[in-house]
């Protein structure tokens, strides 16, 4: 096995949380209940994705809100949180609310953007007020400064016997700010997340540069070099350029073989579309990386963008069965992150 580099540090898992619309409870307590399971198997983050108008988790805040109070130890984070659909000062004091309950183990993941499929929602999303909103970097960089703390307004103080303003949102919780998370696909939105003191979530998605070879793993690894030179040229502390890689992997270790099946038909299925670039905009989707740990490590330490890195947020597949993210975890925690140098921090017995 190739010698590893750099020591993988932090070991988290990311989920999209599917349900079924008729019982949408169920998933919602399927996925609190993986993630407990990942806090007992010693994971130290997991990450939920954000879906508007589908079946997965359309409310991160809530269910990461849940989620505190069900664990103790494990950071929880958002991969990522399109701004496109919040307003930023609402969102700053729903995260700032749940970074409290939970102690100060939230981690948002923001990007920017329009949201999906804009001309089919933005009636009822932004109906006095679609043409004029503001989908760029700024929406992100105030949603930075309310969470941070700074002034919303001049008017505080008391008005009446009772009542008691602040100029800033409140909650504040100490300490947000340096855990917010930027995720870039392009060089150019790295840059800019260096620049701006994020830490940066690099996945399984990314856009080459014009002209740019379409190798995934060079391209990513070439983007994470550049937010670090951004960083380290606007000053930032080292402990505000954590990078977070994020790439499919489906360990089979101990897999039934209905499961390894079912994993292979579904990585087989997806593969084409990692030939080439994909669109307008030459998307380049990363490989699923399914094996035993000793042959998914051997892949990993072998991966460019991987060698980067120090912390992994590894995405569960799609359409799985509760059941199949038990095993995956688990092989993941005990077997594949050890293969990585890693070994479960506080792991209890699933």
């Amino acid at each position: 096995m190739p010698d590893q580099n750099r020591p993988l540090r932090k070991l988290g898992f990311l989920t999209i949380g599917l349900f079924d619309p008729a019982n949408p409870a169920a998933g919602h307590e399927s996925t609190l209940q993986v993630i407990e399971l990942g806090e007992r198997l010693g994971f130290d983050s997991a990450w939920l994705r954000h879906r508007h108008l589908q079946f997965g988790i359309s409310s991160p805040v809530a269910v990461m809100a849940a989620a505190s109070q069900r664990t103790s130890r494990i950071e929880l984070g958002t991969a990522v949180t399109p701004l496109g659909w919040e307003n930023p000062l609402r969102l700053a004091e729903d995260i700032a609310t749940t970074d409290l309950l939970a102690g100060g183990r939230i981690n948002p993941g923001l990007s920017v953007g329009e949201p999906m499929h804009w001309d089919t929602v933005k009636h009822e999303l932004y109906p006095d007020s679609a043409g004029v909103e503001n989908f760029s970097y700024a929406r992100v960089e105030r949603f930075a400064r309310l969470v941070a703390g700074e002034p919303v307004r001049d008017f505080s103080g008391k008005q009446g016997v009772v009542e008691e303003f602040s100029n800033r949102v409140e909650p504040h919780s100490p300490g947000l700010r340096d855990r917010l998370w930027y995720g870039a696909a392009s060089r150019k939105s790295a840059v800019w997340a260096g620049h701006n003191g994020f830490n940066l979530l690099s996945s399984s998605v990314i856009f080459p540069e014009a002209g740019e070879e379409p190798d995934f793993a060079r391209i990513q690894q070439s983007q994470i070099r550049a937010y670090r030179d951004a960083a380290a040229a606007s000053g930032q502390p080292q402990e505000r350029t954590r990078v977070s890689q994020g790439l499919v992997v489906i360990p089979t270790d101990s897999a039934s073989a209905a499961q390894r099946e079912k994993y292979q038909q579904y990585v087989d299925e997806r593969t084409p579309r990692t030939a080439a670039p994909q669109g307008p905009k030459r998307m380049l989707f990363a490989r699923d990386l399914i094996g035993t740990s000793e042959q998914i490590a051997e892949q990993l330490f072998a991966h460019a963008g991987f060698q980067e890195v120090d912390e992994v947020a590894f995405a569960l597949p799609f359409s799985f069965e509760h059941e199949d993210y038990v095993q995956i975890l688990t092989d993941i925690a005990t077997r594949l992150g050890p293969a990585l140098g890693r070994s479960p921090a506080g792991a209890e017995r699933a």
